[in-house]
């Protein structure tokens, strides 16, 4: 799969944010959750790559089918505010 940087760059933020689950990236990207890992894991220096895993393991967010219904949003709504 060839990518464009800034395609790169949107999966590595998708896959950080806590809210944007793996099916997300998955509709857009036609990348399933190992291959995201995958990515994540030759994208990110060592250290960072653990975090990022310990950071979704579990993560209720992260999966759709895990996810409460009363979360309707992609993201907080206080994380895009204009300035």
């Amino acid at each position: 799969m060839s990518l464009f940087v800034s395609e790169e760059s949107r999966i590595i933020e998708m896959a950080w944010e806590d809210r944007t689950p793996f099916e997300a990236i998955e509709q857009q990207f036609n990348m399933k959750e190992t291959e995201v890992i995958k990515f994540m894991r030759s994208h990110l220096k060592p250290n960072s790559f653990k975090l990022w895993r310990k950071r979704v393991s579990g993560r209720s967010t992260k999966h759709l089918k895990l996810r409460s219904p009363d979360i309707s949003r992609g993201y907080c709504p206080t994380q895009y505010k204009q300035r």
